[in-house]
């Protein structure tokens, strides 16, 4: 982390900073909580709209092909900007920038609370994601200033990462409460008054900390890296898109999506040249250089794309096919985080003694396995004995790669560099994931168009055009399920030959902390 600077000059700039070293500050652990509250808003969102899809999709009438884009556009901006918003809180500001964060991710939220149209939901979802960018690295910027203690940093951070795994499992049953007892917009109106009661309590509390050095923001690297994601995205979108006799309109061959395909490689290409170039690049290249930082950062985008974008039909699944209600829906879908969590307690006990190598391919292996046995899923599936194990497998597995990835992204980094290699952790796994889920999505329609066109019964009554329906999207998921195995088994081939620390080679204190979901 950059220097803090806590008195001079700086601080006659700066009235509302602390004039005492903010690891010395009171109130942090107050702060802590303030922190943790805040955090745990931008959590919930990644998983809590997940439940309410299916509702959304009816109420706005969004199609099949379009339906990722509730995801994608909040983890595509929020994965997109996240090394900007880390800059923008080191120059501008971290408390500013935490509260300033606060208040536009409770704006968008309302936008997308009155969503009117599926355009309208999904630039609220990408306005949130615009705001967590700013909010999250503000807050772990926070974190690793107010707590230098190596005892006092471990439970701060303890407490931080406890929110990131049981924050999406809360997520998950918070969705199917709102959207069964209230209304699926409520999925996002509930961030207001959470929001409010954050920024009441961290105007008074929670202290000011810049960085000192060079202020100048790589603007043409974020535009150029978010665009071209963007773009990617909207290429693999179109591939999937269908007409209203569900045959698909472009499919991957079809100079629309290719079109979209090779803008985004150019853009993002560029994006390389100008980090190469620039004086104070977004995402330093030579972070990505050493070899088990370069491997950590390709395996957590293929965990985020494996994981996020086949998780995203478990809840489709449910309400879809199995005809559960919201509720039931959210509480069936908690042995992912039961298993990441149980997982992480084990792995951090662990990783001291064996590294983190061998504890992050066992992990993806695991989850890879855990992702195969969902495959056996059908229209009238047994969850007790088919999906919950296969669930369970899964978030263990994920739960022994994301401890590991923190601990290793700060590996042979210099101060100067500390907070962006932090930062591209979480950033690759959200990218992965729209990347993820985009493809995924198209992979299951594609799988699902087919199938039904192959089983059309000979005598299309309405039982069984509806059968025909519910078995063509199980294809389709099931479809979606093997390529995110085949994701997750990349990643722990990438951890095998990339990843060379072992257990002596990690930070003493801390780590990055890993966002998860």
């Amino acid at each position: 982390m950059s220097h803090v600077s806590t008195g001079g000059k700086h601080e006659a700039r700066a009235p509302e900073a602390v004039s005492t070293p903010l690891h010395a500050y009171p109130r942090r652990w107050y702060a802590l909580a303030i922190i943790a509250v805040a955090q745990l808003m931008v959590v919930l969102d990644a998983t809590v709209v997940n439940v309410a899809l299916p509702h959304a999709k009816a109420d706005l009438g969004i199609s099949d092909s379009n339906q990722q884009w509730v995801v994608t556009a909040y983890t595509l901006t929020f994965g997109g900007l996240l090394l900007l918003g880390g800059r923008i809180a080191d120059y501008w500001g971290r408390k500013r920038t935490f509260v300033f964060g606060i208040i536009g991710f409770a704006l968008a939220s309302a936008l997308g609370g009155a969503a009117w149209n599926d355009t309208s939901l999904f630039l609220a979802r990408g306005l949130q994601g615009v705001f967590g960018a700013l909010l999250a690295p503000a807050s772990l910027a926070l974190l690793s200033v107010l707590f230098v203690d190596a005892k006092e940093r471990a439970r701060a951070f303890g407490v931080y990462g406890a929110i990131a795994g049981g924050g999406a499992a809360l997520g998950l049953v918070l969705g199917g409460v709102l959207t069964e007892y209230a209304d699926w917009r409520w999925c996002l109106l509930v961030n207001i008054p959470v929001a409010l009661i954050a920024v009441v309590l961290a105007v008074p509390i929670v202290p000011e900390s810049r960085a000192h050095g060079n202020t100048r923001y790589d603007i043409p690297g974020a535009v150029l890296a978010t665009l071209g994601l963007s773009l990617l995205v909207y290429g693999f979108t179109k591939a999937g898109e269908t007409d209203a006799q569900m045959r698909l309109k472009y499919g991957w061959g079809s100079p629309v999506t290719l079109g979209l395909v090779g803008a985004a490689l150019i853009l993002l290409a560029l994006f390389v040249v100008v980090e190469a170039r620039i004086r104070n690049p977004l995402m330093p290249l030579r972070i990505l250089a050493q070899r088990t930082r370069g491997g950590a950062y390709l395996a957590s985008t293929l965990i985020g794309a494996g994981f996020i974008g086949s998780v995203f039909f478990v809840s489709l699944y449910f309400q879809l096919v199995l005809g559960y209600s919201p509720i039931k829906s959210g509480v069936h879908s908690l042995p992912v985080s039961v298993g990441v969590v149980l997982a992480a307690g084990l792995a951090s006990g662990l990783l001291p003694r064996l590294g983190p190598k061998p504890i992050m391919a066992f992990g993806g292996v695991v989850a890879a396995i855990g992702m195969i046995l969902l495959t056996r899923i059908g229209v009238d599936t047994a969850y007790s004995t088919t999906v919950l194990p296969s669930l369970l497998i899964l978030g263990f597995g994920l739960g022994c790669t994301f401890v590991p990835l923190g601990n290793i992204a700060l590996i042979g980094v210099d101060e100067h560099d500390a907070g962006a290699a932090s930062a591209v952790v979480n950033a690759s796994q959200q990218v992965g994931g729209s990347l993820g889920t985009a493809l995924l999505n198209t992979v299951a329609i594609t799988a699902a168009t087919a199938y039904g066109r192959d089983h059309l019964p000979r005598t299309p009554s309405s039982d069984a055009m509806n059968l025909l329906k519910a078995q063509s999207m199980v294809h389709g998921y099931v479809t979606a399920f093997w390529w995110g195995s085949a994701l997750l088994v990349v990643a722990a081939i990438v951890v095998i030959i990339f990843i060379r620390a072992s257990k002596k080679d990690l930070p003493a204190e801390g780590g990055a902390a890993v966002h998860v979901g």
